[in-house]
């Protein structure tokens, strides 16, 4: 089996679901993808179940930021039934960024 592809199929069915999922794109040696842990970790103990985060390494997984065109960390980019429906390069803070998936799911 191909890896890359299972990565891809598996990334798929991770944010192809009834919950909206928040993927954060980052980078370990990104300095501005540390500073947005913390937001969304204060975004996801606001909004509980209703939203899931997964975090994805840019420099593991290169074909799912291929396929999105994520060309800089951290990049958000926010599911609904495996669907892209908003997408964010840079921080952003909490409050903003609850507005725009309430608004958005």
């Amino acid at each position: 089996m191909n890896p890359k592809k299972t990565k891809v199929s598996k990334f798929s069915e991770l944010v192809n679901g009834e919950i909206p999922v928040l993927v954060d794109v980052f980078a370990d040696w990104c300095s501005p993808c540390k500073q947005i842990s913390p937001i969304l970790k204060d975004v996801k103990s606001t909004l509980n179940d209703s939203i899931k985060i997964i975090k994805i390494d840019i420099d593991k997984n290169q074909q799912i930021a291929d396929k999105f065109q994520i060309k800089g960390v951290p990049t958000l980019l926010l599911f609904k039934d495996g669907g892209v429906i908003w997408k964010h390069s840079g921080l952003i803070n909490k409050d903003e960024l609850i507005k725009i998936i309430k608004e958005k799911t």
